[in-house]
């Protein structure tokens, strides 16, 4: 049975920093590229960052470029983000994503794409 579960998530003045974790079990973690979307109440979830299974490829949505670092420990099974300088845009329900695929894209609508429950991240100001 896969199992994905984020975690780190919580609530943040303006500036701040949080890590969210997201350990993957049930399947071969190596196989997958990762990711991490967010979706925000009332509107459309959108991609935020992803990473190929070595880390070779790594894309940034351009609203978190120079603040959020996206890494991964594939002998821990486990997807991190690291949120710096934090905004109250950056509220948001955040999902960790795999994906069958050797290429890393923001796109959301992704066939084969396995989903977690999402960690909730408040930003205040």
């Amino acid at each position: 049975q896969v199992q994905v579960v984020e975690s780190g998530g919580g609530l943040v003045q303006a500036g701040g920093s949080l890590r969210l974790s997201c350990t993957v079990s049930g399947l071969r973690f190596n196989d997958y590229t990762m990711g991490w979307f967010r979706q925000a109440p009332g509107q459309e979830r959108e991609g935020v960052s992803c990473i190929s299974w070595n880390g070779g490829s790594i894309d940034y949505a351009d609203s978190v470029k120079g603040r959020f670092t996206i890494s991964r420990d594939n002998a821990k099974a486990t997807l991190y983000l690291q949120m710096n300088s934090l905004k109250p845009e950056d509220t948001a329900i955040y999902y960790c994503a795999l994906d069958p695929f050797s290429t890393c894209q923001l796109i959301v609508g992704r066939p084969g794409r396995v989903w977690g429950q999402g960690t909730q991240v408040t930003v205040s100001s």
